[in-house]
């Protein structure tokens, strides 16, 4: 069990990847005091911890339920990645003092809680690594505990932002912004492809 308690911990780590995290957060809340810094990155982290939680829970019956299989979700997943790379590469503002217009949105959920914490691999791992049919309750309970140390080792790091961007400034964070864009676009796609390979080779398998 402790094999595979360290394999799940490297596992998702990679798939909530707290250090990208930190660059995202640093990048969008530039413009925000110390203390709306704090509270954004707790909200995230419940938010996303919520999320994780529940598709440990439910996320395997649901999917099965709806007829809908984990490549389908990553090659979701993937597309809003790409959609929210291009929006930091071209220079839409992502900031709180941005959305005024659009009632009710909150950074914390999006684009931070998902897809930045809770991403489509995130999701895809902790419904594998807590499988109903292969693992028993006290491992998936295991596993869940792993989860939330990484997310509260995402939540440290975010805290540190304010420290980043006190150094890199505010023409540094817009910087940050594109560049990050530009890696969230690439790593997109790379989800939507790994995806159609593993779905060919599901058809490969069954024909």
């Amino acid at each position: 069990m402790t094999d595979k308690l360290i394999r799940d911990a490297l596992i998702l780590w990679a798939t909530i990847d707290p250090i990208g995290t930190l660059a995202i957060f640093a990048s969008i809340t530039g413009g925000l005091t110390e203390a709306a810094r704090r509270r954004t990155a707790l909200k995230a982290v419940l938010y996303a911890g919520g999320i994780l939680v529940g598709a440990v829970i439910i996320g395997q019956v649901l999917l099965t339920a709806m007829g809908i299989r984990l490549v389908s979700l990553q090659v979701a997943g993937g597309i809003i990645l790409f959609l929210f790379g291009l929006k930091m590469v071209f220079g839409t503002p992502l900031t709180q003092g941005s959305t005024q217009g659009e009632p009710g949105h909150d950074i914390a959920v999006f684009p931070l809680a998902v897809p930045s914490i809770a991403t489509p691999g995130a999701l895809m791992a902790v419904i594998i690594l807590t499988d109903n049919h292969v693992y028993p309750i006290q491992v998936q309970l295991a596993t869940t505990g792993v989860m939330l140390l990484v997310l509260l080792a995402t939540f440290l790091f975010m805290l540190a932002a304010g420290r980043i961007i006190a150094v890199i400034g505010q023409n540094g964070s817009a910087i940050l912004v594109r560049v990050m864009g530009m890696l969230l676009a690439a790593l997109s796609i790379e989800l939507v492809m790994e995806a159609l390979n593993i779905f060919d080779l599901l058809n490969t398998s069954t024909n």
